[in-house]
């Protein structure tokens, strides 16, 4: 669970769900990132007896760039980064969970001032230089007197590769811990482009996702660094949907620490030498989106959205977008019925270009709807069983022109409304 809620009484302990059904078979090694070092701790924010609190150093000459939330209500901490984004420098990383300084008003942005003073004293940097993100219950004061005690300790003992550690400390209703790795050449140089993620629940991204944090060697100038970002987050955290809620707190930022061995500065995106670079972030991100969907609360099955055919790819997004967040498409897929008519409902409602007697449907790869009604060839007991797998694809062609876009989401379950009903009590 993410960013929401009225404000409330403390809760200090937390009911970790199983692990989803959904969760990666393995977790990557994680290498070292040159110029990036790691540490957690237990702050005591809002959850007894797991970390909550990362804290990322990054070594002079560190670049940074960031896309957030276009919510209108945005927390503390986006206001904090967006502010201090146009330096282009970042020197540390401050992240907790279990609050989200979200809707605190004056004291939000006290909090959020006195933690970046905080850390850097520890890390012997401006405070302009520290960058913030907060996740959990809106609307409750953060206390950052908290993080005081932890700050210097965490400074002291930072390595240099504790990213599943990271991804842990930054979790809320997480089931499992986002993890991703690449490797790039950038003329001579290999570069290594880690990620991290959470998110769970309160996820419609809007230009970045719930939390992600991404982090390279390469040595790339704060302007290219950014067009690269909103490039790549364009068809990946963009295009995933857990229940149609964008966060106050959606925060994803990239930083490149230049300490690759041989490794050029880049100061355009459009340099032929970072094609290699752009497909690897790309494809970094697409893996952390991916996992946001197959940990959805509740979630049990991954639903992959395409729709091709459209007058535009804006318009398939559109459309797609209105069949991943139908509740009624989402409980069909859960219940494991193939009900294309809410499909076509989905359709219908999205406010686009669309012919009612050009519509196709698959489902599992199957036809199950041609040309405005059900397939001649339509095979129940096929179509059954590929609703009955863990991962469930849904393709509609609209016959319209050559727009085509993908999004992910999964079903909506009991536990999703189990989740969200009980997260303050």
């Amino acid at each position: 669970m993410d960013d929401r809620d009225k404000p409330g009484h403390d809760v200090v302990v937390i009911s970790m769900a199983a692990v989803s059904p959904l969760a990666p078979q393995s977790t990557p090694d994680m290498p070292a990132v040159e110029g990036v070092r790691l540490a957690t701790a237990e702050a005591g924010i809002r959850y007894a007896g797991r970390t909550d609190v990362l804290l990322a150093i990054f070594d002079k000459g560190t670049t940074v760039a960031g896309v957030f939330t276009r919510s209108k209500c945005p927390s503390a901490p986006v206001e904090w980064c967006r502010a201090h984004l146009r330096s282009g420098k970042a020197r540390a990383l401050v992240v907790n969970s279990g609050n989200a300084n979200a809707f605190t008003g004056k004291t939000g942005r006290a909090a959020t001032k006195l933690t970046a003073e905080f850390a850097a004293k520890a890390a012997g940097c401006k405070s302009s230089e520290v960058f913030l993100a907060s996740t959990g219950v809106i609307g409750e004061p953060l206390d950052a007197d908290k993080f005081a005690p932890v700050m210097a300790d965490l400074v002291a003992r930072a390595p240099a590769d504790d990213f599943l550690d990271a991804a842990k400390a930054i979790m809320t209703t997480d089931t499992f811990p986002k993890v991703a790795t690449a490797r790039a050449r950038i003329g001579k140089a290999a570069v290594t482009i880690n990620g991290i993620a959470k998110g769970a629940g309160m996820i419609a991204p809007d230009m970045a996702t719930m939390l992600s944090f991404v982090f390279t060697d390469a040595a790339i100038a704060p302007s290219a660094l950014q067009s690269l970002l909103e490039e790549a987050v364009a068809d990946t955290f963009n295009a995933v949907t857990v229940d149609g809620d964008t966060s106050t707190s959606d925060t994803l930022m990239l930083f490149a620490t230049g300490k690759a061995k041989d490794c050029p500065r880049l100061a355009r995106a459009s340099d032929l030498r970072l094609r290699n670079f752009r497909r690897a972030l790309t494809a970094v991100l697409a893996n952390l989106a991916e996992q946001v969907a197959r940990d959805g609360e509740g979630a049990r099955k991954l639903i992959e959205v395409v729709v091709e055919g459209a007058v535009s790819k804006t318009s398939a997004r559109r459309i797609a977008l209105s069949i991943a967040n139908s509740p009624l498409v989402k409980t069909a897929v859960g219940g494991e019925d193939a009900n294309w008519g809410r499909v076509v409902m989905a359709v219908g409602k999205a406010g686009e270009p669309a012919d009612r007697d050009k519509l196709s449907i698959w489902f599992g790869g199957i036809r199950v709807a041609h040309r405005g009604a059900r397939d001649p060839a339509y095979d129940e007991p096929a179509v059954t069983a590929a609703m009955k797998k863990p991962e469930i694809s849904i393709k509609v062609a609209l016959g319209l022109g050559k727009g085509r876009d993908r999004v992910l989401t999964c079903d909506l379950s009991k536990e999703y409304i189990a989740i969200n009903g009980d997260y303050r009590s």
